[in-house]
């Protein structure tokens, strides 16, 4: 991929982004191909490893309340879902100036798959009908969708936006993982012709 000279220039790093990916062998495809149709089978099915994947996500969750509780009670609202869809989109960009393929597309399917829970979680905004998690005392916890969104004035929106953001979950996954196949196909096939006789000319 060529970036603009002017882009380089101001931010020598993202040369890195000009670097052919690492190659991916088609026994790695195929396993990472199996694991994510699988996912995404049990995701809609509602059981399997996607509960289980969405507990790791939990503490990190609950961390950023507390880590985003210094910078004053808005961001400590909103710091849960800040810190839970940033470390797989931070994991991602080091992947991604890694040039790794499958690194790049784990963490950015987890990344999407993660709006699917805070899709769940705006939904319940105004019925909070789901039990809250807390660091704290249980009595002072606040439902974070149902006070952001009641400071924009969107609660009764919440389903509406909570489909918006699902779908672009769903939207997302789908898309990554696409993007996987075609980038470690041509991957394999800029290797074959690196390696083939004329090459070496």
């Amino acid at each position: 991929m060529r970036l603009p000279d002017a882009w380089t220039e101001r931010l020598p790093f993202l040369e890195v982004l000009e670097e052919d990916w690492e190659p991916v062998s088609r026994a790695v495809l195929i396993i990472a191909c199996a694991f994510y149709a699988i996912f995404l089978f049990q995701l809609a099915q509602g059981h399997g490893l996607p509960p289980l994947m969405d507990l790791v996500f939990i503490p990190i969750h609950e961390g950023g309340h507390a880590l985003f509780g210094f910078f004053g009670h808005t961001l400590m609202i909103a710091g849960g879902t800040i810190l839970q869809l940033s470390v797989p989109l931070m994991l991602a960009a080091y992947f991604l100036f890694r040039r790794q393929i499958q690194g790049t597309a784990f963490c950015t399917f987890f990344f999407f798959e993660q709006l699917l829970p805070t899709a769940t979680y705006m939904a319940d905004a105004r019925a909070r009908e789901l039990p809250l998690l807390t660091i704290g005392d249980p009595e002072l916890a606040e439902h974070d969708w149902a006070t952001m969104f009641g400071w924009f004035g969107v609660l009764e929106h919440d389903t509406q936006i909570a489909t918006v953001v699902r779908f672009i979950g769903w939207t997302g996954m789908l898309a990554t993982v696409i993007w996987m196949v075609y980038r470690s196909l041509s991957s394999q096939s800029h290797r074959a012709e690196n390696s083939s006789p004329a090459s070496g000319r």
